[in-house]
């Protein structure tokens, strides 16, 4: 689940960057907070009128999962179940908890992107070990490991991915002379080049509409190809680097044409979701919620089995328990049969999260789940396609990668609003610079 829109999600509304300067700082404070914690998992079990506290963001399909379980008396204990609307509040309030060593639930979600800033020394100290080997094989590979201290600690359970197909809108395809079949749009998107060539055509035959429906999503898109965008291996800032610098100067020059210019899941990008305004944008499966949820009376939208470039995963969220939790063992449990099979395909057939499970893939490509609203669109199918063309290696993350994102993305929605692409860089580059 990661990125604009909070919460496969991203259901996810998107994601902004905010204030990461002040997170940033209270995430390095940890280090002193942490000698205070202690392990209180030895503390009395919960009984079956005691309640588990959980807290996600935006929506991970858990709703009916959680009644479920509360529903089975066979269970040993009842669960709370707290949903922040975006990531971006919900990281303050846990940042800023972990660092007063109080007031967090027993579960708690994060995001992607800023696990790195989680499982930095000091940091990492304010979590339970989650590290379980008869769990080892249970999830792809790259998310388990996305979710473990470089000395092993298991901090977090991945919950889902976020391998990206292509979504667009049938009937402004069908408008500008376009194919509009689902096999024949493929071989539009094969490329970043014949993606934007398509799309100057677009702009051009259907006045009004836009081919891009957010610069910054296409800008993250082409980042997850890029190998080392912010850090090097060795974790240090090297933003101006030319593997970098091609996916700003890419997306700014065409921007100005062919993007809305709104950011996802403000009123004027759902506006012109609504109106039928927007021709393409990049779709984890997360991100089909959100557009279902902008643009209900659509007719027109389908995905294509395609990501310019090969592949690209955005989103994937995990769930970690606090050290602080006076019930870690219950904690454990209850994660460990969230990010199970049946509870995975559960998560994705109610918001459209796209499994880390293995097991889960596996079920979901058998089922060959169709999607009525994308025109019987082969939803699992198309994803797990879309799982295989992924890199695990790309991108790298670093410590700051979270932080530097928000400022990379801040740099391209300068443009949008008419900057110059020079300038907006520039300004870039000076704010990563005055990062501590």
């Amino acid at each position: 689940m990661h990125n604009p829109l909070s919460r496969p999600g991203g259901r996810r509304t998107v994601r902004q960057v905010a204030a990461l300067g002040a997170v940033a700082a209270l995430v390095a404070g940890l280090t002193a907070a942490c000698g205070g914690s202690s392990d209180k998992s030895s503390k009395s079990a919960l009984g079956p009128n005691d309640t588990l506290k959980i807290t996600t963001f935006s929506d991970f399909g858990y709703d009916k999962l959680i009644e479920k379980w509360n529903a089975d008396p066979k269970h040993p204990f009842l669960v709370k179940h707290t949903k922040i609307a975006d990531w971006d509040p919900w990281k303050q309030t846990l940042t800023s908890d972990l660092q007063a060593g109080t007031g967090l639930p027993d579960i708690v979600a994060i995001e992607g992107d800023s696990m790195p800033e989680f499982l930095a020394p000091g940091a990492s100290d304010q979590f339970a070990d989650l590290k379980d080997p008869s769990l080892a094989n249970r999830w792809l590979e790259y998310k388990y490991k996305a979710g473990q201290t470089a000395d092993g600690k298991q901090i977090g359970y991945p919950t889902d991915a976020g391998p990206e197909a292509f979504c667009y809108n049938a009937e402004l395809f069908k408008k500008a002379g376009l194919p509009s079949d689902r096999e024949q749009v493929a071989k539009l998107f094969s490329t970043w080049d014949s993606y934007f060539a398509n799309g100057v055509k677009f702009v051009k035959a259907v006045p009004g509409a836009r081919w891009i429906d957010d610069s910054v999503s296409v800008a993250q898109a082409m980042l997850n190809q890029t190998k080392y965008p912010f850090q090097t291996a060795d974790n240090k800032v090297n933003v101006d680097n030319p593997e970098l610098r091609t996916v700003f100067d890419t997306v700014a020059k065409y921007a100005p044409t062919l993007s809305t210019k709104t950011q996802q899941g403000t009123p004027d990008w759902t506006k012109d979701m609504a109106d039928d305004k927007v021709a393409t944008m990049p779709c984890p499966g997360w991100m089909f919620a959100n557009i279902k949820a902008a643009a209900p009376h659509s007719k027109g939208w389908d995905i294509a089995d395609a990501f310019p470039g090969g592949g690209g995963n955005w989103g994937g969220s995990f769930l970690a328990v606090p050290r602080q939790s006076k019930h870690q063992a219950e904690a454990k449990r209850f994660a460990n049969w969230l990010t199970d099979k049946d509870q995975q395909v559960g998560a994705f057939k109610a918001a459209g999260n796209y499994p880390a499970n293995l097991a889960s893939e596996q079920v979901l490509a058998a089922e060959n789940a169709t999607d009525s609203y994308f025109h019987g669109a082969p939803t699992s199918k198309i994803l797990a396609n879309r799982a295989k063309a992924v890199d695990p290696k790309l991108p790298y993350k670093g410590d700051k990668y979270a932080e530097i994102l928000g400022l990379f993305k801040s740099a391209v929605q300068r443009v949008d609003e008419g900057k110059s692409a020079d300038e907006s860089w520039r300004s870039f580059v000076q704010a990563v610079a005055g990062l501590s």
